[in-house]
Parts: structure tokens; C-alpha cells; sequence
């Protein structure tokens, strides 16, 4: 997900798909943990999606 995606999301969306990217990076973690994942970058993928969209909501509420 890109930063200009995010921006576009409103407060209840952004705390909707960082639950949403959370849930699917410990699921992405355990099935890499019990076999190996075809794609592992899809774990830097998510927690950098992740870091994006807690960035957003922390902006948000300091304005």
C-alpha cells in the first residue's frame, strides 16, 4: 500500500486495515515459521504497510 493511498482513507478505515494488516502478518509469520512462504518479502511488504498506516493516524491526531 502506498503513502498516497493512505492519505485518501479516513480515520475508521486507517484503524480498519492496520487490524486487518496485523492479522495478516502473524498469519503470514506462523505459516512461514511451520513452511517455508514462496514470496518472504511478503512479510516486509506488510510490516512497512503497517508502519505507513500507524504513521498516518499518529499525524492525524497530533493536527
Amino acid at each position: 500500500m502506498r503513502q498516497s493511498e493512505v492519505k485518501e482513507f479516513s480515520v475508521e478505515e486507517l484503524h480498519e486495515e492496520l487490524a486487518n494488516h496485523q492479522t495478516k502478518l502473524s498469519d503470514l509469520r506462523m505459516s512461514h515459521v511451520l513452511s517455508p512462504l514462496e514470496n518472504p518479502s511478503e512479510i516486509k511488504k506488510i510490516r512497512r504497510s503497517i508502519a505507513r498506516i500507524a504513521t498516518e493516524i499518529t499525524k492525524r491526531e497530533l493536527d
